[in-house]
């Protein structure tokens, strides 16, 4: 190291000298009076009406090349959490992929390309991944009882993808305009946000992809290694969070946010 000193050494003066600790980097929407009345109420409904292990939970996120999304192992130390923000590249590289998360395991990836290349998520390029992709991964697994959630994307509300998924899920699609609301401003409910992401990111990234088609590789692997068991205990968590998400009146659930919330699913 620069200053000659061990690792050990340095951690320990950071700790025991200067009575510093290592914070992690955590980000939450702001919430309104609005929004919390909203995440209570819509809660309760989902307990009430969705039976347990019955919700297939999708979304789309980013991988950057640059493993800027990478933010799990990062800390910094000071006297309290000061909330710095980490600045990344602005066009780095990336692929955008669509998973989704159930009781019985994870379908996907499903990365949005065209000729090789990252394309922005359309309603018609989303239409075209359920009807080609999520519907025949489908065939094999009794749907009568699942209930399909996804957020309020303008890409999976569009009137002709909400055609499609209510033709899929007769009066079973938690979703904006669907049988049950999905709450707009809800990263500490979504199954993805809370584990489906973090989980596998943290895994690609320590193996430092050099390209767009390594990181790929990296994320199929990764994905296709997640045991149903492990999955039958994030949607276990789910329920969890809602009950946790009425008691706590819609409010922000601290507990998960500046803890795990990935090992809280273990």
């Amino acid at each position: 190291m620069a200053l000659g000193i061990s690792s050990r050494s340095l951690r320990r003066i950071l700790h025991a000298d200067l009575n510093l600790h290592p914070y992690k980097m955590m980000l939450a929407q702001e919430l309104s009076e609005r929004d919390h009345a909203n995440l209570r109420a819509i809660s309760a409904e989902i307990l009430e009406q969705v039976p347990a292990a019955a919700v297939l939970s999708s979304d789309e996120t980013h991988f950057h090349l640059s493993g800027a999304v990478n933010k799990q192992n990062f800390r910094y130390w000071a006297e309290r959490n000061s909330r710095e923000l980490q600045e990344r590249p602005l066009h780095s590289p990336r692929v955008t992929v669509w998973c989704a998360v159930a009781d019985f395991g994870v379908i996907g990836p499903y990365f949005f390309e065209e000729g090789g290349a990252t394309v922005t998520v359309t309603s018609d390029r989303y239409v075209e991944m359920l009807e080609t992709f999520r519907r025949p991964k489908l065939d094999d697994v009794d749907t009568e009882d699942v209930w399909f959630q996804q957020d309020g994307a303008t890409a999976h509300t569009a009137r002709r993808s909400l055609r499609v998924l209510r033709e899929m899920f007769p009066g079973r699609l938690i979703s904006l305009r669907g049988d049950v609301e999905w709450p707009a401003r809800s990263p500490d409910l979504s199954p993805c946000d809370v584990f489906l992401w973090g989980y596998p990111k943290e895994k690609v990234f320590k193996h430092r992809p050099r390209s767009l088609e390594d990181l790929k590789e990296r994320i199929q692997k990764e994905i296709d290694s997640i045991p149903s068991e492990l999955t039958r205990r994030v949607m276990k968590s789910f329920r969890e969070r809602l009950q946790q998400c009425v008691a706590n009146d819609g409010r922000h659930m601290s507990d998960l946010i500046f803890k795990n919330p990935i090992k809280n699913c273990f």
